[in-house]
């Protein structure tokens, strides 16, 4: 049962209610013209956020929920449905499992059926073990906020590690989506591989497209490094930093990276470094040619010329071989006939 309270201010974070091929997709704030008149997210927690000196502490924010616990266990968490407006809200509540799209973005399953062979269907996995029990429908007053507690059912023997997962709240089309963030009892670890490694573009321009798949059963921040050895030596490359995804358990992201630093002419031998909290590592590795069409226009020309040159001298020798050939052959002392043609007769148009 949601317990309802008056709101004494606006202003409330709303999490991403965007839409992506059917998904809602959880993250930043959404601009204000998408303010549907309520928000979604977690009720403050019991700790304390610091205040400026001399001013009271005030319950700490959550961006997300966290919840932790044994396979087989009740978790119990509390949403907050804040209605702005000046009218009354009706708001759908639900589970969702959550994902990464192919650029990294973290994503909701929709409630609907997914189509034959649509592997984004409506939850199967940690966003079914979610319930609000008789709360599902959740009718909000004008400036009134409602706090609605849900569950989550730990089935027994579900693995251990993370299990991405979602509440998504829905009225008349517009969903916002709250991340949870939840971790099963048990070994965690940390895995990573770098795939597809290659070079896209020339000079400055130049990118390095890649895949990063998480073997791991733990969601990762990873870091990126990249070292390039040129035919003369070392060559720009990129220094380690942070990426700006975080790669679920069990998903492939495909990234690129602005390389600045890559070279105008010369062949370069590539190494990906990607690192993660756990002691995750990996490598991948690709090289490439870096030619400048100007430069490779002439030597092609070039080559074609000289291509050409060698097969008229080559032509010409054979053809001297064999006249040499029959002019041996011909018996010693005799002559060869003349075998020029019959000189031809100039027509008149008279009778002969």
């Amino acid at each position: 049962m949601p317990v309802l309270h008056t709101l004494r201010r606006a202003g409330v974070l709303l999490l991403a209610a965007a839409a992506l091929h059917g998904a809602a997709v959880v993250g930043a704030p959404p601009a204000a013209a998408d303010e549907p008149g309520w928000t979604a997210e977690p009720v403050a927690g019991t700790g304390v956020a610091p205040k400026a000196s001399g001013a009271a502490n005030a319950p700490a924010a959550r961006p997300y929920f966290y919840l932790a616990g044994a396979s087989g266990t009740v978790l119990e968490d509390r949403l907050s449905l804040a209605n702005t407006s000046d009218q009354e809200h009706t708001v759908t509540l639900r589970g969702a499992d959550a994902y990464n799209t192919a650029d990294g973005a973290f994503a909701v399953r929709p409630a609907a059926p997914a189509a034959a062979g649509d592997p984004q269907g409506p939850a199967t996995g940690a966003g079914s073990w979610i319930s609000f029990g008789a709360s599902t429908t959740v009718k909000v007053p004008a400036h009134t906020r409602a706090v609605v507690p849900f569950a989550v059912t730990v089935p027994p023997g579900a693995p251990p590690g993370d299990h991405p997962a979602a509440v998504v709240a829905t009225e008349a089309g517009h969903e916002v989506g709250v991340r949870v963030h939840l971790r099963v009892d048990g070994p965690a670890l940390a895995a990573l591989t770098v795939e597809d490694v290659s070079v896209r573009g020339e000079g400055a321009a130049s990118t390095i497209a890649y895949t990063l798949v998480n073997r791991g059963n733990v969601a990762l921040a990873p870091e990126l490094s990249i070292e390039a050895e040129g035919t003369f030596g070392k060559v720009a490359g990129r220094s380690a930093h942070t990426l700006p995804v975080e790669v679920l358990p069990g998903q492939r992201v495909e990234l690129s990276e602005p390389w600045p630093g890559a070279p105008v002419f010369d062949r370069v031998a590539l190494t990906l470094t990607v690192t993660a909290p756990g002691g995750a590592r990996a490598t991948g590795r690709a090289s490439a040619w870096f030619l400048p069409w100007g430069i490779a226009g002439r030597t092609g020309a070039g080559l074609l010329g000289l291509g050409g040159t060698a097969a008229a001298a080559l032509l010409l020798v054979r053809k001297r071989r064999i006249r040499g050939a029959d002019d041996a052959a011909a018996p010693h002392g005799s002559a060869v006939p003349d075998q020029s043609p019959a000189p031809e007769h100039e027509l008149t148009g008279a009778p002969r």
